[in-house]
Formats: structure tokens, sequence, C-alpha cells
């Protein structure tokens, strides 16, 4: 696209949306592969100016050299760049027009509509394809992006190998002029330089066929990637869907199973028989056991889901221990496993998310407990010793059953156990470890694990204290209830 084909608007005007029409700033003739490949720098050097993205570059300089390759065997073949500032979001508007030519290919317009927005008016004199990209808020003002256009469009375009070797062409002409006793040498000169153009144009021609190829396949995979994400976002909302309705269809029943039976055990009840008795604790056990095993679904699949904010607050370390202590002790009736917590009185401060904090910590605890015959589990907290991001250190290490090397890596997948007998009487989804460390990470923190077969788990949390982080308070995917 020769620099001297740039043209001041005002011209053609073209409309969007019904608005006024808006003059072009600048209009091109096409008449070449060399234009089609100069409209394409220049468009991508046109958008980078008015602040689309990496990806819209490419997506707008994909569909018009595509577009203008297509037209280049028209007659009258021009191109035209134009503001459409007349709505309340502004506009780049890339006019196609044409005097004589056969009507573009519908392959060609259905691959460009996949990248940008494509509109062919066939009744239209001269003919025309109308390309409208949308421009992002940035807050310049309509004169700075006509200005930043206008600048782009008239320095964009630079010299090419030809233009360098017509140059050098003209050096030697001069040269021979200004001396006849040089004429053989350089005579010789020009066929070594006419053999180097040959060899130029003949690279050049190879580059341009794989230019053209690495176009097609850029553009079949802008299309096959919109494919995919169209694909993955409808799973998105089904996936949501079905865990909303779940909710509702496995929890409510659960629950009153739960409830009824724990109303029959109750002293206030009538009395059962032994045999009654113990079918109804049979009952009960097992409602709660499928009621933890549904929460823990729909904990991970909200996880999954997103729509959860964390709220960072002063976490009283010695208050949540406590608490802790409380909730496993509870349900934790092996006399052989001693639960060792720290020293409540040198706990340090810590700013979190407190209510994520208990979920992590007693996921991790009952798991170490669940999986521990004899020994201890013992909770340790410490501040970070790395200095570069103020954190502190839960440690909980168990003296259990272990976990095997060859399978540490799997542990974090959801729903995976290390099979043995060790599982025996102990009910789970494998969706404890996954869980606990999806949370960590929505705090901004890690987690990870070191275990030995046969001898024991130790579990590092590390938090970052979010009152002394320059980063804002992460927004989590959800895990919430």
């Amino acid at each position: 696209m020769a620099a001297d084909a740039f043209e001041q608007g005002p011209r053609t005007g073209v409309l969007h949306g019904g608005g006024v029409p808006a003059a072009p700033v600048a209009s091109f003739a096409l008449a070449s592969t060399q234009d089609v490949f100069g409209l394409r720098r220049s468009a991508q050097q046109a958008a980078a100016a008015l602040g689309l993205d990496g990806q819209d570059q490419v997506r707008l300089a994909t569909a018009l050299s595509e577009l203008g390759r297509d037209r280049l065997a028209c007659t009258g073949l021009g191109v035209s760049f134009a503001l459409d500032q007349s709505a309340q979001q502004a506009f780049l508007v890339v006019t196609f027009t044409w005097t004589q030519g056969p009507p573009p290919g519908q392959d060609t317009l259905a691959l460009a509509g996949k990248l940008v927005r494509v509109d062919h008016d066939a009744e239209a004199a001269p003919s025309r394809i109308v390309i409208t990209q949308p421009l992002p808020s940035d807050g310049a003002s309509s004169a700075e992006q006509h200005s930043r256009l206008t600048r782009v469009l008239r320095t964009g375009t630079r010299s090419t190998e030809a233009d360098d070797l017509r140059a050098q062409t003209r050096d030697l002409i001069a040269a021979l002029e200004e001396t006849r006793a040089q004429r053989e040498e350089l005579h010789r000169l020009n066929e070594e330089l006419e053999e180097t153009n040959r060899g130029v144009l003949a690279l050049y021609s190879e580059l341009t066929q794989e230019l053209e190829d690495t176009n097609s396949g850029v553009l079949a995979l802008h299309s096959e990637l919109e494919d995919k994400r169209h694909q993955l976002q409808e799973a998105s909302e089904a996936k949501t869907r079905f865990w909303t309705n779940i909710s509702h269809e496995l929890r409510t029943p659960v629950n009153s199973v739960v409830a009824l039976s724990t109303l029959l055990l109750a002293p206030s009840s009538p009395p059962l028989s032994d045999d009654q008795h113990e079918q109804v604790e049979l009952i009960a056990s097992s409602g709660h056991i499928l009621l933890s095993l549904v929460s823990d679904l729909l904990d991970v699949a909200k996880a999954e889901a997103g729509h959860l904010e964390i709220h960072p607050e002063p976490v009283d370390l010695r208050l949540l221990v406590g608490h802790l202590s409380s909730l496993i002790l509870s349900s934790h009736g092996r006399d052989e496993v001693a639960l060792v917590l720290p020293d409540l009185e040198r706990l340090p401060a810590l700013v979190t998310d407190e209510t994520l904090l208990v979920r992590i910590l007693r996921n991790l605890l009952t798991n170490a407990l669940k999986f521990t015959e004899r020994g201890e589990v013992r909770l340790d907290i410490v501040v970070d010793p790395e200095p570069s991001v103020p954190s502190l250190l839960f440690t909980i290490t168990d003296t259990g059953v272990g976990i095997p090397a060859d399978e540490l890596d799997r542990v974090f997948e959801a729903f995976y156990q290390v099979r043995g007998p060790h599982q025996s009487g102990r009910p789970g989804t494998g969706l404890g470890l996954p869980y606990a460390r999806t949370l960590a990470e929505l705090l901004g923190g890690s987690l990870r694990l070191t275990s030995t077969d046969g001898v024991g788990t130790c579990v590092r949390l590390r938090l970052p204290d979010l009152s002394r982080t320059n980063s804002p308070h992460p927004e989590a995917k959800g895990a919430g209830q």
C-alpha cells in the first residue's frame, strides 16, 4: 500500500447504527498483493494506536487482509478508515469499495465475520463491505483519537526491500554517468545486482506464499478457538445449573432423614425396642455420612463456579484454635491419637478470611486424624521465615499411614483416593485436600504436602497477611456455603 495513496478526508461517508456518516480519516487504493500487505500492517498499527489489545489487533488485521486479497481483482478497489463517534461508544469503521468485479466469496465473508463485524451491501453503487470494530473507552477525546489515527496512517508505511534495491540501482546509474572509465566494472556490478534482485524476488514470492498459508492457518485457528470457547461456556453454564438444582434436590431430603432420625432417638420420643433403636442409629449415621459427602461435592462445585468475595479481617488465632479444638475433638473418639495444638499465648497476628481459614484447617486436621491410628496429630503456627511476603506458616504433621511416593502427585486430584486397607471404615469423597488447596490459593497462599509411607504426613499451609500486601484483596472463585 503505497505511501502516496494516503488522502485526508472527507470523502465517501459510512454509517453505523443509523448515525450520521463519519468522514474517512484516510483512503487507500489497493492494486497489488504488496498493497494488501501494507493494508494489514496499517490496520494493525491503527488498532494499536486506538487502544485495542493484541488479540483484537490481530483479528482486525487478519480480517482486512483476507477481504483485501479476495477483492484484489476488482476494478477501482479502495479502502478507507473512519472513526464513528456518533453513539455512546466509538467505533473504527473500515470500508472496501469497488466499481466492477465479482461478488465477494461467501467463505471469506463467513471467516472474516467470525473475527469482526462485517456488513456487505450488494446493492450499493459502488459495491462495498463495511467492517466495524468497537473501540475501548480509554478516556481519550474524539479529537485525540482522530489525531492518533491520522498520525499512524500517515507515518506507518515504511520502505520495502524492493524500494531499497531500486535506490541502489539509481546510485549505480549515477556512478556510470560520472566516469566512463569504470563502465565495464559498473556493468558487471549491475548484472550482479540484477541477479540479486531475481533472488530477492524469488525469496519474496516464497515468503508471500508462506505468509498466505500462515494467515489461513491463523484464521482457521481463531475460528476453532471461538467454537471451543462457546462450547466451554455452555458446559460451564450447564454445570452451574446442575449444582444449583442438586443443592435443593439432594440436601433437602437428606436433611429430613437426619432430622427425623434424630427426633426418633431423642429422649422425649416414644421408646424404641433395641432392634428399632439400632436401626434408627444406622439411619442417622448413614444420613450424616451422606450429608457430609453432598456438602463436600457442593463446596467444591461452588469453588469452581465463582462469585465469592474474600472478606479479610483481623483473626484472633487463640479463639480460632479453641474453636477448631471443640469441633474436631467432639467427633474424634480414639484415645490412641493425641491432638497437639500450639501455645495459645504466643500466636502471631494475621489478617485473612477467618471462615475460609477455619474450613482449610478443619479439613486438614480431620483428614490427619482419620488416617492416624496411634501417635499424634500436631498443629504448629509460626511466622514465615521468608522476608519477601509477610505470611504465616501453618504446619500439620501426623504419625499416620503416610502416602506412597508414586501417589503424592495425585492426592490433589478431585475424587482421587489412595487405595489400601487403611480406607476400611473411613468414608470420604477424595475432595478434602483439593478443596483445602483451592481455598488456600483463593486467599493468596499455597499448600504443600510431603509424606513417607508408613511413617506419616506433613502439610504446610502458607497464608499472606492481607493487611501487609501491596496487591488488592483477592476476589475468589467461590467456595462459600
